[in-house]
């Protein structure tokens, strides 16, 4: 997800729903079936013209999954947690997961609590049933410094806890500066999985964003074996501009993408596996996702 989803973030919908935190529900063998889903961000355009028929669409391919990529007001796509909720089960919908904006004024120094807007977030989340509560982006200003960027993971660990009353876990999803950028010669990345308690907070793993941080995912996940239980499936191409990277439909690009979740697999993460896709060289975005749901069953998804 780049700064254009972060500006979705604050202004859209997307959904994907659970009813448990999945981390303590799942086996963790290789031969366990894991939840796929799609991140509803990849059809952002069909969502926001039409979400009841884009979800009734998404089901009729297959989909049981979703993950939602906005919220706002106390809304999903206009419409109330508890109405959603509604929506997606007359569908045989769940929302396992939702990326929802975590900023810096959702978090009261003076009274080392939250703010009502993120409590009202976490309880939504819970209405619809998700087991996991993603932020999508960091604040330039909270990785301004290390002590900075320190004291906020100790606040993840805290949005944790508050999401752990409700029997979900809070999480992170990476883009590619937590890899290039560094405080004593050590990237944010590697910061946060130190910092963070993995029995309530997850790094969401994207797969394709890392790749403009000039990360190497199957290196990534061999550092952290069974850390990542919520994956972010994207495939990329190199982008014309040089060093950027486009996704694509997946299995198409660089990011070796099967052997990497077989890897993660394989050390007991990939519970919850999500396909996203942004960039679509021709096809339309429900295409894209049939295809990408295909691909995902064939190697066993």
């Amino acid at each position: 997800m780049k700064c254009d989803r972060r500006r979705f973030v604050k202004t859209g919908a997307l959904a994907l729903t659970g009813t448990a935190v999945l981390g303590n529900t799942f086996c963790t063998s290789a031969q366990q079936k894991v939840i796929t889903g799609l991140q509803l961000y990849s059809v952002r355009d069909d969502m926001r013209a039409d979400p009841l028929g884009s979800l009734t669409q998404l089901a009729d391919m297959g989909y049981v999954n979703v993950e939602h990529a906005g919220y706002s007001d106390r809304l999903f796509y206009g419409y109330p947690a508890a109405e959603f909720r509604k929506i997606l089960d007359d569908l045989g919908l769940k929302m396992v997961s939702g990326h929802v904006e975590f900023v810096n004024r959702d978090w009261d120094r003076s009274f080392n609590d939250f703010s009502d807007r993120w409590k009202y977030t976490v309880e939504d989340a819970a209405t619809l049933g998700q087991s996991y509560v993603v932020t999508p982006w960091l604040e330039e200003g909270i990785r301004a410094s290390y002590d900075e960027f320190r004291y906020f993971m100790d606040v993840y660990n805290r949005c944790g806890e508050l999401c752990n009353k409700y029997g979900m876990k809070f999480g992170y999803h990476n883009h590619d500066f937590e890899f290039s950028q560094k405080f004593n010669e050590k990237s944010l990345f590697d910061i946060m999985m130190e910092s963070i308690d993995p029995a309530l907070v997850v790094v969401q793993l994207d797969t394709g964003n890392l790749f403009g941080g000039g990360a190497v995912a199957m290196e990534v996940v061999k550092k952290y074996p069974g850390r990542f239980e919520n994956v972010h499936v994207k495939d990329v191409i190199p982008a014309s501009e040089a060093g950027r990277f486009e996704s694509t439909i997946i299995g198409e690009g660089i990011a070796d993408v099967r052997n990497v979740l077989d890897e993660i697999r394989k050390t007991g993460g990939a519970q919850v596996v999500i396909i996203e896709q942004e960039a679509y060289h021709g096809k339309t975005p429900m295409e894209c996702a049939q295809k990408n749901l295909g691909i995902l069953n064939k190697w066993g998804y």
